[in-house]
């Protein structure tokens, strides 16, 4: 049986820290995990509807194997600015793929829709997620707030609202996974019009309130709760996430990893994967442990990848934080 991390964050495997920064008004944010030294990774799309940067390199046919970091970032394209941020602290700390003379640090990133939330977004000329990023780099620590922070701050699915989550759980062999997701879905993450959890068969102790499954189980579960139906053809909405691991993988390796990450999605949101969600999951493998899997110890760590991924999903959830700007309400207790 597996256990959660110390911290039961994503930086329960060594060599990663995140950051997050937020602007109140603009009801959003940006969220940076941070590689030292440089991770190997790789990427899944899954939805329809992606926004992403440099996510071709990633490829394992591709030459660049390693990233300084990742970027999840609310603000649909407009956040693709908050990995230029990112990238620039980085560049001051000297750290980046070394070419000649010069040093570029490779970070990748993936947006999610939070546009429509209540928030001011007249920004003016330039959108503020560039210097978001580079607050949220320079902010990157081994603990950092889960739930109505960073890219999870504007975050909405289509009952509760969304937010920020993050696992870990370590396997029998040793080797350590974690998840974080910011979760945006077009769809639910509770069951009917419950409280209790999809992923609920996941939950390690009460790490998301302990409901476990409804009981009797509502004979509409399965029926669609969709955020905003009636504009689903103009609004993105996409859950972001990272995967990852102190293994020894390869680039293909990791891209298989991702993609089982996947079925954490499926898991914990019903419907995932949808033409107006833009799901993607990115893979990281640190090699701290300087230890490769063996054939079938990568079976379970892909296992882990979809379990874990699934607890993150719903910790996000269950952590967000209310706001009288709120579209939907907050899980906790006092709020619904």
């Amino acid at each position: 049986m597996m256990e959660a991390g110390p911290r039961n964050l994503i930086t329960d495997v060594e060599g990663l820290t995140v950051g997050n920064a937020s602007d109140a008004g603009l009801n959003s944010g940006t969220t940076a995990i941070l590689c030292d030294p440089p991770a190997t990774a790789a990427v899944q799309v899954l939805g329809g509807a992606p926004g992403t940067r440099e996510t071709d390199l990633l490829e394992p046919h591709n030459t660049v194997a390693t990233v300084n970091g990742l970027v999840l970032s609310g603000g649909s394209a407009f956040g693709l600015d908050a990995a230029g941020g990112a990238q620039a602290w980085l560049r001051q700390q000297g750290r980046g793929f070394e070419v000649g003379p010069h040093r570029i640090p490779i970070v990748p990133a993936a947006i999610l829709f939070d546009l429509i939330n209540g928030g001011n977004k007249d920004w003016g000329r330039y959108p503020p997620y560039r210097e978001l990023g580079y607050q949220a780099a320079a902010a990157a620590a081994q603990d950092f707030e889960i739930g109505t922070a960073g890219a999870g701050v504007g975050a909405l699915t289509a009952t509760f609202k969304g937010g920020l989550g993050s696992a870990s759980a370590r396997l029998g062999e040793g080797h350590m996974v974690g998840a974080l997701v910011a979760v945006n879905p077009m769809g639910s993450t509770t069951i009917g019009d419950t409280r209790h959890f999809w992923a609920a068969p996941f939950e390690i102790g009460t790490e998301f309130g302990g409901l476990g499954q409804p009981a009797p189980f509502p004979a509409d579960a399965s029926a669609l709760r969709i955020k905003f139906r009636d504009m689903a053809r103009g609004v993105s909405n996409t859950t972001i996430a990272v995967i990852a691991t102190d293994a020894v993988l390869t680039k293909a390796e990791a891209k298989r990893l991702a993609i089982a990450a996947h079925a954490g999605f499926a898991r914990a949101i019903w419907p995932s994967h949808t033409p107006f969600d833009g799901d993607l999951v990115f893979a990281l493998a640190t090699g701290a442990s300087a230890r490769k899997p063996a054939p079938e110890a990568f079976l379970d760590l892909c296992a882990a990848a979809a379990s874990t991924m699934s607890r993150a999903i719903a910790r996000g959830v269950h952590a967000a934080a209310s706001d009288p700007r709120d579209l939907m309400p907050a899980w906790s207790r006092e709020q619904v």
